[in-house]
């Protein structure tokens, strides 16, 4: 568990530096605190003025699985075993590391599926008797 807090830190307009996004941008700094122990963990923000709190949270959440696909992509494949000496060959290098690893996550999707929903057991309805002509 964890409070998390932000701060606006500057409003520029992202044009200057991004012609593709137009408008006010802010700068800004969001903070987590752990509950159990106080532990603080700082994050830097560029995103839209008036962005909210639970969108940069939600999108601080992804890192995790970002840096944990780097780390997979390390281990399993090399993607920090490159000793290239030209832009080049380090763009190889990661290209070939990444379409592995992105193989690698299709077919583990596909040989994964995610449990089937469990329903509720339905009874068989009592039949409904009819009275007995004589």
């Amino acid at each position: 568990m964890h409070d998390w807090c932000y701060l606006e830190l500057a409003d520029l307009e992202a044009e200057p530096f991004n012609s593709a996004n137009d408008g006010l941008w802010t700068r800004g700094l969001l903070i987590r605190r752990r509950i159990a122990d106080g532990d603080l963990a700082f994050f830097t923000t560029w995103c839209p003025a008036g962005t909210s709190i639970e969108t940069l949270v939600a999108v601080e959440g992804h890192r995790w699985a970002i840096e944990d696909s780097f780390e997979t992509a390390k281990n399993e494949f090399g993607l920090d075993h490159n000793e290239s000496r030209s832009w080049h060959g380090w763009h190889r290098h990661v290209s070939l590391v990444m379409l592995a690893f992105a193989m690698m996550a299709a077919i583990r999707h596909r040989a994964n599926p995610p449990p089937p929903k469990k329903t509720k057991r339905r009874h068989p309805a009592k039949a409904k008797t009819l009275p007995r002509r004589h």
